[in-house]
């Protein structure tokens, strides 16, 4: 029998273990404090499903196959994870970010429409339209739940066969060191996030992202409201979903951030910024008052790239997954899983060397 062992239980090295206790392997999963602990990205409460990218057409269709795997994964777990509510693109730019997406969805055959901005009164119980070119609609996407979806899918890992260990990892001669002793196995993979650059020489950024979630009336609820992206003003949201409120936050990048022992409290310029932008396109939610609030972080490499590499024989890297990775869970650990079994060779976009920055694959059209 085949042995991994996968260090992080983030969404990326709970789904891999998943998959790869089900194809047969003897799994050992290991996390520093619980899946869906508060400090993961991937513990956030909600995470955007969308097959738009730009104009890169791989992100797609991997998110298509992705979106298959996320049905099967309610199966499974016998709950709803997953909002098909749709996702309304607000484009300010005719010839941008979103028109390259549609043409992109188009040719995939993913279903969208392009409407015009008057149409979004249809879709949100208030809406604005000012300063917008179009309205690109994909009623396939929607909102997961994110740290509940982290949780059950290491749940499922163990119930096929994974174990879970609960301690902190150092890497060690292609080998795992955990309280003191070695662990090996014929492949290692880190998947540790926000981590990893304490770990390993890796192109990655850690940010801090706040995250805010207003109280609403009952209106502004999921899956009745769709998600929302606003590519060039770098903000997103969607209406309440379990009741944590309506989110609307930013997607530029935070400071430098620390996650382990970084603070956890959110910064009250970007509550002010969230207000600015309700105020343009949802007005009488202006002065909502903040219902919930969360600090997460992006691991984050130049290009938005991932980082799938081996850096010793049966070591590999898995990270960079902050920002447009959640998304893609299902269908990444299938693809990981047979780089591992040797089926085939990582994809060169997501090796270890320079890296072009760029805002592609983004929901967000502006830095810092």
């Amino acid at each position: 029998m085949k042995s991994v062992i996968v260090v992080g239980a983030g969404i990326w090295g709970a789904s891999l273990a998943l998959r790869l206790a089900e194809t047969g392997w003897r799994v050992t999963l290991i996390e520093q404090h619980k899946p869906g602990h508060v400090r993961q990205a991937s513990a956030g409460e909600t995470r955007l499903l969308r097959a738009a990218h730009g104009d890169d057409e791989w992100y797609a269709r991997f998110f298509w196959q992705a979106l298959d795997g996320w049905r099967r994964l309610e199966e499974k777990a016998g709950e709803q994870l997953y909002h098909e509510a749709g996702m309304m693109w607000l484009a300010q730019d005719p010839d941008g970010w979103e028109q390259a997406s549609a043409r992109v969805l188009k040719n995939l055959d993913i279903p969208c429409e392009v409407l015009e901005p008057s149409d979004g009164s249809r879709f949100f119980p208030e809406f604005r339209p000012d300063g917008l070119s179009f309205l690109l609609w994909e009623p396939k996407a929607g909102v997961v739940r994110a740290r509940r979806a982290t949780q059950v899918t290491a749940a499922l890992a163990v119930r096929a066969g994974a174990e879970l260990v609960r301690a902190r990892a150092l890497p060690s001669d292609g080998g795992v060191v955990i309280d003191g002793r070695t662990l090996t196995a014929d492949r290692v993979v880190w998947a540790t996030g926000a981590w990893m650059p304490e770990l390993f020489e890796a192109p990655l950024t850690v940010t801090k992202q706040d995250t805010l979630h207003f109280a609403v009336p009952s209106e502004w609820t999921v899956p009745g409201m769709p998600a929302f992206v606003d590519y060039s003003a770098s903000f997103y949201g969607h209406g309440d979903v379990d009741g944590v409120g309506m989110k609307a936050t930013s997607d530029v990048e935070g400071e430098p951030y620390e996650p382990e022992h970084g603070p956890r409290t959110v910064d009250a310029a970007g509550v002010e910024r969230a207000r600015t932008y309700l105020a343009r396109r949802f007005p009488s939610l202006a002065d909502a008052p903040v219902l919930f609030s969360q600090v997460c972080q992006y691991a984050l490499t130049p290009d938005a790239e991932w980082i799938i590499a081996e850096t010793a024989p049966g070591v590999w890297l898995l990270g960079g997954d902050s920002g447009h990775g959640f998304k893609h869970a299902p269908a990444l650990a299938a693809y990981v899983a047979g780089v591992l079994d040797g089926e085939h060779a990582p994809d060169a976009r997501f090796g270890l060397g320079e890296r072009v920055p760029t805002r592609g694959l983004r929901t967000s059209g502006e830095s810092r």
